[in-house]
């Protein structure tokens, strides 16, 4: 992993403006704990903050190459390519040599050897930059499915960028705004791809290319998801997805320093545990995550219906792995170096998903004690159709996101405690409605498919390309504020392809979610993980947490500079602390509260100027 930074600068001679380089790099430390490197030259600055991961001993960044023609070229990668040493070999047959064992250099050489075209041969999660010194030009490439982070600020005479926003906003010229629609951003869970809520920053789009050169800024798509006709039945089928999942799985097994999986005892985890234990030398290394006192306190819910411990220790037995339980206490999500670690991470107030932000936080760093990488089971829902709105008519056919209807809007919301004028002046209703129209008609139309399947398509299309953007980026930030790399097995772009199109008769062919994965993977799992219901990563219902969080509250309310009180209803919010608090706290109970507090420091913090 690791992270980038860099400025250009066409008007600049930027060798004598290291101090600022050096401080935009330095953002991205928590990315890269490992080393730091910095290379400028006329009119460009690249950055690198490195976590070692293959090749620790050498593969130092930002890296250079120089050609027999003098063409020089020089680049900052984030991330890992899992087929790089095919690409290697490949490379190394057409007279290519090389210093090191790491991917980076990989990727270097295969830009000098096939240009623009290297990314159709990348199989991986990444986020690089390129400086062309002939050209004079940048290039930013980001994956296919958006794993990896990659911001950009056009400037009037070039460019800044960045992994995270920090980096960015580092530069000196740059006022932190934010307009109405960036606003909307914050409040709505509509993920718009390539926007951010920083006036004038942009995200480089998943499968997106971005040139900079003296001319001005170009983008292109390297790729999309696209709608083809299927045309295996249904054995093939579930041969096909447990070969591309052991497939990748196995390949992103690679690494130089401990690895590990995140296990949850649920059917995606799982999965990818099961794989990593047949395909591993010896004992796959686990980690799940749990709250103290949750085995007496647990009340299900309308997603939870159950806890995970029991499944965890199944499925431990089932695989011979071994595991190592996070016990969480509740108190310290709400510790004020928690909290701020996360919103240093983010950059933005993390909305919609509570106590999930600083639960991951810890248990991430927990987990970093012992390994450098984890693999996750993130995406499988969106690919496969795990959650309740894909299986919901209502849902389905509701004409907005399907998260945001009934039965699931309630945890993604959390502006009950706002001005009513300054929401109804933000007009959030008609801002859903503008990105909802965008998005579908992004959707890929398949001639004379039917019209059920048709829609469903819409349902994954909108799953895959914003809902779980939301959640990669939750696991991103969180994960690499500890320096620990997540990877994704079921982003892999080849695997999207192919489930993208199956019809969805087959993907729930009896009846249940996920279907298709659940017969994929059967005969590696415990039935008790086999049949077990879709269930979310575990929230705190413990009431000291929510009474952590009303004293935060009603500091806020108490201090007449707090800067996020001119944005609320300020009855509505004496109105919630007057009300009891149960013996159990529900996480959707919570969500205005956690809004209004991330609120508050983020417009304190970062120094935020709302221009509504």
């Amino acid at each position: 992993m690791c992270g980038i930074a860099g400025w250009i600068d066409f008007e600049r001679n930027l060798a004598q403006e290291r101090a600022t380089a050096w401080a935009m790099t330095d953002t991205m430390a928590c990315r890269g704990p490992d080393d730091a490197g910095l290379w400028t030259g006329g009119h460009a600055a690249l950055g690198h903050r490195r976590l070692a991961v293959i090749d620790p001993a050498h593969g130092r960044q930002p890296m250079h190459s120089t050609l027999p023609d003098g063409t020089s070229h020089v680049i900052t990668f984030s991330g890992e390519i899992y087929n790089f040493r095919e690409l290697r070999v490949e490379l190394e047959s057409q007279g290519h040599r090389f210093r090191t064992h790491c991917d980076t250099e990989v990727v270097l050489h295969g830009y000098t050897r096939w240009g623009r075209e290297l990314v159709d041969r990348l199989n991986g999660m990444y986020a690089f930059a390129v400086w062309d010194e002939a050209r004079q030009e940048l290039l930013l490439v980001r994956d296919r499915m958006g794993v990896k982070p990659l911001y950009y600020h056009p400037t009037a005479t070039g460019v800044l960028f960045g992994s995270e926003p920090k980096a960015v906003l580092a530069h000196p010229s740059l006022r932190r705004r934010v307009t109405a629609e960036g606003l909307c951003e914050v409040l709505d869970m509509v993920k718009t791809p390539g926007r951010t809520v920083f006036s004038g920053m942009r995200e480089v789009l998943p499968g997106e290319m971005v040139t900079v050169g003296r001319s001005g800024v170009a983008r292109r798509r390297y790729w999309t998801l696209q709608a083809r006709e299927h045309t295996d039945d249904l054995e093939t089928t579930i041969a096909t997805v447990r070969g591309l999942l052991t497939d990748r799985v196995r390949r992103q097994l690679v690494s130089d320093v401990p690895l590990c999986t995140l296990l949850s005892g649920g059917l995606d985890s799982s999965a990818v545990t099961a794989l990593a234990a047949r395909a591993g030398d010896g004992p796959v290394r686990t980690f799940s995550v749990d709250f103290s006192g949750a085995g007496t306190r647990f009340q299900p819910d309308a997603v939870r219906g159950n806890t995970d411990a029991p499944y965890v220790q199944e499925m431990v037995r089932h695989v011979a792995a071994d595991h190592t339980e996070v016990v969480l206490d509740s108190a310290d999500l709400a510790a004020p170096e928690v909290r701020a670690a996360v919103l240093g991470a983010t950059d933005l107030p993390p909305a919609f998903w509570g106590d999930m932000w600083p639960s991951l936080y810890l248990f991430f760093r927990q987990v970093r004690q012992h390994c450098t990488v984890a693999l996750s089971g993130e995406a499988a829902d969106e690919l496969f159709g795990g959650y309740r709105w894909f299986h919901r008519t209502a849902a389905i056919d509701a004409g907005t996101f399907p998260w945001l209807t009934a039965g699931s809007a309630r945890y993604f919301g959390g502006r009950g405690l706002f001005d009513r004028k300054l929401l109804d002046k933000l007009d959030l209703p008609g801002y859903q409605r503008d990105r909802y129209a965008e998005a579908r008609k992004e959707v890929p139309v398949l001639p004379g498919e039917d019209a059920r399947e048709a829609e469903l398509r819409r349902v994954t299309y909108l799953n895959l390309t914003r809902f779980v953007q939301t959640l990669l980026d939750r696991k991103d930030r969180m994960s690499m504020a500890t320096g620990l790399e997540v990877r994704v097995p079921f982003c892999d772009h080849r695997l999207v392809d192919y489930v993208f199109n199956v019809p969805w008769a087959m993907k729930s062919f009896d009846g249940r979610e996920k279907s298709l994965l659940r017969a994929a993977v059967r005969d590696l799992l415990p039935e008790s993980v086999v049949t077990r219901v879709k269930t979310p990563y575990p929230a705190t219902q413990d009431p000291v947490y929510e009474r952590l969080l009303r004293d935060e509250l009603a500091a806020l309310l108490a201090d007449s500079q707090a800067p996020v009180r001119e944005l609320l209803d300020l009855g509505r919010a004496r109105d919630l602390l007057r009300r009891p608090v149960g013996a159990v706290s529900q996480p959707y109970d919570r969500g205005s509260l956690e809004l209004v507090l991330w609120m508050n420091t983020w417009l304190a913090e970062y120094g935020v100027s709302l221009e509504l």
